[in-house]
C-alpha cells in the first residue's frame, strides 16, 4: 500500500486545493493530509480566519481525503514521522526547500519520495491568496 502525505493550510477550500488532492491521491492508495496549524500558518503566510480545528473538520469531510490530521505546533517532521509516508506530495506554490526535506527525511531513517505538481489548476481562484486578494478588491 502507497501512502501520501499532503500538506497545507487549507482556510479557503478552493479548486486549487481539489486539484492538487486529486493529484495527490493518484500518486497512492492512501491520501493523509496535514492540516497547518494556526501557529504555524501564522509563520508561513497570515493570521488565519478559520481556526485549526475547523480547518481540520473541512478537510476531514473532503471524499478524497482518508484520514486528515493537525501537523505538530513545533515540528512538521514529527508528523511525518508517525504517519511514515512513502510520498509527500507539494503544490507549485508551497514554498518548502527540497534539500532540507531530504536532509531531514534521511536524518530520521524516513524513505519519503517527495513529488511536486507541476501543474496548477488555470484560473483566478485556484490560491487562497488570489481569493483573498479579490475579495478585498470588492470592497
Amino acid at each position: 500500500m502507497t501512502r501520501v502525505v499532503a500538506t497545507g493550510v487549507f482556510e479557503i477550500i478552493h479548486p486549487g486545493h481539489i486539484f492538487l488532492l486529486n493529484e495527490a491521491k493518484k500518486l497512492g492508495d492512501e491520501l493523509i493530509v496535514i492540516v497547518a496549524r494556526d501557529v504555524t500558518a501564522k509563520k508561513r503566510k497570515r493570521h488565519p480566519v478559520i481556526n485549526e480545528n475547523q480547518r481540520l473538520k473541512v478537510v476531514q469531510s473532503l471524499k478524497l481525503v482518508d484520514r486528515a490530521i493537525l501537523g505538530d505546533k513545533k515540528d512538521f517532521f514529527k508528523s511525518i514521522s508517525k504517519i511514515k509516508p512513502d510520498i509527500l506530495v507539494l503544490g507549485q506554490n508551497q514554498d518548502f526547500n527540497l534539500k532540507h526535506l531530504e536532509s531531514e527525511f534521511k536524518k530520521r531513517n524516513l524513505n519519503v519520495k517527495v513529488v511536486r505538481i507541476k501543474k496548477m489548476l488555470n484560473g483566478k481562484a485556484n490560491s487562497s491568496t488570489k481569493i483573498i486578494e479579490k475579495i478585498k478588491r470588492l470592497k
